[in-house]
């Protein structure tokens, strides 16, 4: 009878370890999203954020790239997005289109060199001047 219910023990001790794993698995599956979809696939720190009616464009930097991504305010339906990364003396680069979410994320390789920021949602839109001189 002793040994039996040790057994039944340690059954139930292990049917609770399964369900606490079980448990944590399910909540990782709706935890927050990894860094890198926070920020748009974009790497690097957030250095200036530009807000506007419609949404934001948001800018990276790492030591030797500048990124950018444009965010809507109200994501869902489809609308006119886009987001363009120029460096002093070179060309833009440029992501343009029908989004639900974001534009970009676009990036350029700049060391010391200034850029010039430009992104809409729709009727808005923000630029930056040069910046990151």
């Amino acid at each position: 009878m002793l040994l039996r219910s040790r057994a039944r023990g340690r059954w139930a001790a292990g049917l609770w370890v399964f369900a606490g794993a079980l448990w944590l698995s399910v909540a990782g599956l709706f935890a927050a999203p990894p860094a890198q979809a926070a920020t748009g696939g974009c790497p690097g720190r957030l250095v200036k954020a530009l807000p506007f009616s419609t949404g934001e464009v948001r800018i990276y930097r790492t030591r030797t790239q500048v990124c950018a991504v444009t965010v809507a305010r109200e994501p869902g339906r489809r609308r006119a997005m886009a987001v363009s990364i120029q460096p002093r003396g070179g060309v833009p680069v440029r992501d343009a289109g029908r989004f639900t979410r974001y534009a970009g994320p676009v990036t350029v390789h700049v060391i010391n060199r200034c850029v010039y920021v430009k992104g809409g949602v729709a009727a808005g839109s923000a630029d930056s001047g040069w910046i990151l001189c």
